[in-house]
């Protein structure tokens, strides 16, 4: 809308801001602009906010969270920048900022200080530490190779490890080796290797490549993934003069995919000629010394003979005393054993096993003698409290008011009148009978004649 187009000629501050923003949207659709980060902002979007100033000026910028996942490196505080993208102006403060679609540093590409920054990072942890270094097995069961299957990196592999040592077996795990998504599967690759416990170490790596081509072994995730490794780890990745954050995390590191092979896989034909030569070296050794123990030996073969004798006499007295002592022993067991069926017997005899049973007899003629006399104590018990219960009967006052009496009581404290003066007339009295109860009204007090 054109300021001269509207009825009144007045413009809203947001139709002002509109057409500002078209305007600069419009005359700015792709700028490039260098400075310095500062006033960072990272919120919990995703997205990043700072100004970019120089010495005299400075403008707001920010980079969508699209764009921010993007990034090889992280963006700090008074990094020197040069971005791209479009003018335009934030309306609900009427702010022109720019919103950007490429970000790298300036005098260092974006690839390389990301390198710096994660390698920064991973040896203040330790990461690559030396003491962490494990040395590789000498003579492994079976590799692990985490690469491409169809790349050359694999071939010249096998091949070596084919060469060098034919018995040893290959594991192979197949992983993309550049681009996107390339290091989860990397990082996963060898995590179940590790995990696996089928391999005694492994290789990491690819063939040649450009720095972006090589990046993914760069990633956060490979290379704690080969700290973690429960076996040693050989990265492998590119030439000679290509190196990597896998590499310093490695427990070995070789300048070519064939270097490592051959750092894994000793030369099979070495192993059995060195294992030969060894035979062969031990087994004259032992003729040597047989020969000379033979020699010195020698002169004491006449004291060995008269020994010989000496020690065939003693083995005849051995066996003649053995022959005695069996004949001893034999004498010795059988009066042994005739003493204990002599003891067996005298215990049975005053066992008292015996005498439990002959009184077991008694038992019941003493069940029934005492069955009896409790029987009687009984019925002199029920005689007795038979003329207990009769003599209570003569005194309880139910028995006498069955003989025609009464209790008289006052209402309603339940006293009971002994003597006339103890109610007046007119006071209601109650008359507890054999069977049942009255309620009287004293008509007229009589005293006593």
């Amino acid at each position: 809308m054109r300021v001269d187009e509207h009825p009144q000629g007045i413009l809203t501050v947001s139709e002002l801001t509109a057409l500002v923003r078209d305007r600069l949207e419009q005359q700015f659709p792709n700028l490039w602009v260098e400075g310095e980060v500062s006033n960072l902002r990272s919120p919990s979007s995703g997205h990043l906010y700072f100004t970019l100033k120089d010495r005299q000026s400075q403008i707001r910028a920010v980079l969508f969270r699209s764009g921010a996942e993007r990034l090889r490196f992280a963006l700090r505080e008074g990094l020197h920048v040069i971005l791209r993208g479009r003018l335009t102006v934030y309306e609900p403060r009427g702010e022109y900022q720019i919103v950007l679609d490429y970000l790298e540093p300036k005098g260092i590409g974006a690839f390389q200080l990301a390198f710096e920054q994660l390698k920064e990072k991973l040896a203040r942890e330790g990461l690559f530490d030396e003491s962490r270094k494990r040395p590789l097995p000498f003579l492994p069961r079976r590799v692990g190779l985490v690469t491409s299957s169809s790349g050359a990196a694999i071939r010249d592999m096998l091949t070596v490890l084919r060469r060098r040592c034919p018995i040893l077996s290959v594991l192979i795990s197949p992983v993309p080796v550049q681009g996107e998504g390339a290091a989860p599967q990397i990082a996963e690759a060898i995590q179940a290797l590790s995990e696996s416990g089928e391999v005694d170490v492994m290789i990491v790596g690819r063939g040649g490549g450009s720095l972006e081509d090589l990046w993914c072994f760069n990633e956060e995730v490979v290379v704690r993934a080969i700290a973690t490794s429960s076996v040693p780890v050989v990265s492998a990745v590119g030439h000679e003069i290509d190196f990597t954050l896998a590499d310093f995390a490695a427990d070995y590191r070789a300048s070519t995919p064939s270097a490592a092979a051959a750092a894994v896989a000793p030369v099979l034909e070495d192993l059995v000629r060195a294992l030969r030569d060894l035979w062969e070296r031990q087994a004259r050794a032992l003729r040597m010394q047989i020969a000379l123990w033979r020699r010195q030996l020698q002169p004491h073969a006449g004291a060995l003979l008269a020994l010989r004798l000496e020690v065939q006499r003693h083995a005849q007295r051995l066996d003649d005393v053995n022959g005695r002592l069996g004949w001893s022993l034999k004498y010795s067991l059988s009066a042994i054993r005739e003493r204990i069926v002599a003891y067996r017997h005298a215990l049975d005899a005053s066992s008292p096993v015996n005498r439990i049973r002959g009184a077991w007899v008694l038992v019941p003629q003493l069940v029934k003698r005492v069955e009896q006399r409790m029987l009687g104590v009984l019925a002199v018990h029920r005689q007795m409290i038979r003329s207990l219960v009769a003599a209570l009967d003569n005194l309880s006052p139910l028995a006498i008011l069955g003989r025609g009496y009464s209790i008289v009581q006052t209402i309603p404290d339940g006293r009971v009148v002994r003597r006339a003066e103890e109610v007046s007339e007119g006071d209601q009295v109650r008359a507890r009978l054999a069977e049942g109860q009255l309620v009287c009204d004293v008509r007229k007090v009589l005293p006593e004649r």
